[in-house]
């Protein structure tokens, strides 16, 4: 018997009824399309939001539209999110071979994370990922818009980025290789000082400029791992919905912002 980490913010952050799931999911793809740039360069890393559907789905919605074209091309999913409940240093796997979710059971790439394992800053450590949402509610979009994937689930505490990228840098790949960052920007500031601060906050993203506090954004650590390795690679950003609560079902007295970001390979120069 496979050992599964069983979904544990369905019925909270998102509905635990499968067909219900599947047409909410279904609908803000939907809706993300008709506001969509295509291009022709499949993104390497996506920077999205995880909290309740009912907040930023909407704005998640608008990275997981685009990795729809890569359906049949990625076949692994790096997926890295920010502790809230378990206090973790580094950043941990967990023991379990498959993620579940209303939608069905997701494969665990143990082959990928056998390559990270044996470095100091990866652990096992499955109370990080038991209750943990950031991870989770990405899982939804991503069977959705894949066919055929294997996860390398990484609950990240307290690293450097520098630490993050090194895990980045082992598990890169090719086009194969997916990068996903679960990350919210500001957290229950007034809606016109969250527009000001998010604004900010994605143009030192645009600009690949770390560090990102964890004021201007909770997965600020994962979020500046991949910056640093987006330097390397040559990444080229792009965002595609900055938002917040206040504009999708919140209060405006106190939000919490949202933003999606693509990152791309360059094509080398040809002389």
């Amino acid at each position: 018997m496979k050992q599964i980490r069983p979904a544990a913010v369905a019925g909270a952050f998102y509905t635990g009824d499968p067909r219900s799931l599947a047409g909410e999911v279904a609908a803000m793809l939907e809706e993300a399309e008709q506001h969509m740039e295509k291009s022709a360069t499949l993104p390497k890393a996506v920077i999205v939001p995880h909290a309740g559907y009912i907040y930023s789905g909407p704005v998640a919605a608008s990275a997981y539209a685009l990795l729809e074209q890569g359906r049949n091309i990625y076949r692994r999913v790096v997926l890295l999110g920010p502790v809230h409940r378990v206090p973790v240093r580094g950043l941990a796997l967990p023991s379990t071979e498959a993620f579940a979710t209303p939608l069905g059971v997701v494969p665990l790439d143990l082959d990928a994370m056998a390559k990270i394992a044996g470095l100091p800053q990866v652990v096992e450590y499955d109370a990080a990922h038991a209750l943990e949402h950031s991870l989770e509610v990405q899982l939804p979009f991503l069977q959705t818009v894949l066919d055929d994937f294997k996860l390398v689930p990484l609950a990240v505490g307290d690293v450097t980025p520098q630490e993050v990228a090194e895990v980045l840098e082992r598990l890169w790949g090719g086009p194969e290789t997916l990068i996903v960052i679960s990350s919210d920007l500001s957290h229950f500031l007034t809606y016109r000082e969250a527009q000001q601060i998010d604004s900010t906050t994605a143009q030192a993203i645009l600009d690949l400029r770390w560090p990102v506090s964890h004021e201007q954004a909770c997965g600020g650590t994962p979020v500046n791992g991949l910056l640093l390795a987006a330097q390397h690679h040559h990444l080229k950003p792009r965002l595609l919905n900055l938002r917040n609560s206040g504009d999708t079902a919140g209060d405006k007295s106190r939000v919490v912002g949202y933003g999606a970001f693509a990152f791309t390979e360059e094509p080398a120069d040809v002389h």
